[in-house]
């Protein structure tokens, strides 16, 4: 690395005061009287929309009635057993287009129900008390395998162990938790991902395995064989490459392995950062990279996505918080080539675009080049499919990068299924996972409930 690597990409840009502040919780929780007072809003409504947004179908309305009476076991039931992560999705889920989104308040002269925080404040009750509110169902003595510990994974598990099914939970990284754990912006979550998942795992029932990759020490043929079904909660473990000159360039990173880095540091002053920092894409992990590299220190950060914010899969209210940290937008322009010297990038060329007639994009030919010491990838991840392991029933059908799967989430191996991002769906959201994974495993559990064999 030269020299000039060393002055520009950098830790201890801040001081440890200000690093604290600027990783503080970005939505501080309700206390007692605020939850009171938010809660007194609702309206209960019979037919209640936020219900209908909701992908987990939290009866929204009837915890935040058990709130205004205190009866806060009471709200995290209602929550946890439609969501088992619940204190999760209360802190990342892009509530301003889904609950909120949908509240009757919602209009010019009023603000909606502050859902999200109110399903924080029943949900942190119970990991603040460590109560226990689900018991097992009587043993069955089937054993299902489940690969990918993420939102998908854990539902999935936590809703097996529940109906009396042993579940063994493998995953590549160290720790379970997924993008929860891994690849979420640290001013959301904090340490919470880990107390949620300690809480889910107390239900017993749940063995965790780490460091198990699907298609090198682990076979999908091997749990077919061992196990009596296996869910598939993989994610998009791949990422997109931009394809263009300089993108091996040193400084050149993919955004979501910077996250993962900073989720895993124990001592942000230790936590390198360039100085002149450029993000390219438009979904929430280019804003959490961004705002992030702002929090620890960088001067200037520019996030640059190839349309307009419209087309953002980020939501309109995450774009407004990026620039509120200090993170320039630039909008309609694509990357062309990374520049560079002595082997580390210097700056980055973009392309303005357009659309034409037909609603293609197109390059314009003006060329915009912004100074650079990093550039963060987030365009986009990708399934890394399982790899055949000699035994061709084990082949799983993928269709436009995603697995297939049926209205039960089996997919084209009989005694298989699979959830969460590498599948898709409606929303590539953790709310949306855990759905998925509560709805295989009740479809799995229908299979071996019935004395049925999942392989069989």
């Amino acid at each position: 690395m030269s020299r000039k690597d060393l002055a520009d990409i950098a830790s201890g840009r801040l001081s440890a005061q200000q690093l604290a502040q600027n990783f503080d919780d970005v939505s501080p929780p309700l206390d007692r009287q605020s939850a009171l007072i938010a809660a007194q809003r609702c309206y209960y409504c019979y037919d209640a929309p936020c219900i209908q947004a909701c992908p987990t179908g939290i009866d929204i309305p009837s915890f935040i009635r058990r709130i205004t009476t205190d009866n806060l076991r009471g709200a995290a039931q209602d929550i946890l057993g439609a969501n088992v992560l619940g204190g999760m999705c209360a802190r990342v889920c892009p509530t301003e287009i889904l609950c909120e989104g949908s509240c009757v308040r919602n209009t010019g002269e009023s603000q909606p129900v502050e859902i999200g925080a109110l399903q924080r404040y029943a949900t942190d009750w119970v990991f603040d008390t460590n109560v226990t509110l689900f018991d097992r169902a009587p043993a069955t003595g089937k054993r299902v395998a489940i690969v990918g510990a993420g939102p998908a994974g854990l539902s999935c598990a936590h809703t097996l162990a529940r109906l009396g099914h042993d579940v063994t939970l493998f995953d590549a990284k160290p720790k379970p938790g997924g993008l929860n754990e891994y690849g979420i912006a640290e001013y959301k979550v904090l340490e919470f991902a880990a107390r949620e998942i300690e809480w889910l795992l107390s239900i017993g029932g749940i063995a965790w395995q780490g460091g198990q990759a699907l298609g090198e020490n682990l076979h999908l043929s091997s749990l077919c064989n061992d196990y009596d079904a296996v869910f598939l909660g993989l994610g998009l473990a791949g990422v997109n490459a931009l394809g263009i000159d300089g993108e091996n360039l040193a400084g050149v990173r993919n955004a979501v392995d910077f996250i993962a880095d900073l989720r895993q540091c124990d001592d942000f002053s230790q936590m390198p950062v360039g100085r002149r920092v450029v993000v390219i894409g438009g979904g929430n992990t280019a804003i959490d990279a961004a705002v992030q590299s702002r929090k620890l220190g960088a001067e200037s950060v520019t996030l640059v996505y190839r349309r307009g914010s419209a087309s953002m899969s980020a939501t309109w209210a995450e774009q407004e918080f990026a620039k509120t940290q200090g993170v320039n937008v630039i909008e309609w322009a694509q990357p062309r080539r990374i520049l560079g010297s002595a082997g580390a990038v210097e700056a980055i060329e973009f392309e303005y675009t357009q659309l034409d007639a037909d609603g293609r994009l197109l390059g314009s030919g003006d060329v915009l080049r912004l100074a650079a010491d990093t550039v963060l990838k987030a365009i986009g991840q990708v399934l890394l499919a399982p790899r055949a392991d000699g035994d061709a029933s084990a082949l799983l059908e993928v269709d436009k990068g995603r697995i297939v799967v049926n209205a039960e989430f089996e997919t084209s191996v009989r005694g298989v299924w699979a959830g969460g991002d590498c599948v898709g769906g409606k929303v590539d959201l953790t709310v949306q996972a855990v759905e998925d994974g509560k709805q295989a495993a009740r479809s799995m559990h229908a299979r071996l409930g019935n004395g049925g064999q999942g392989n069989g």
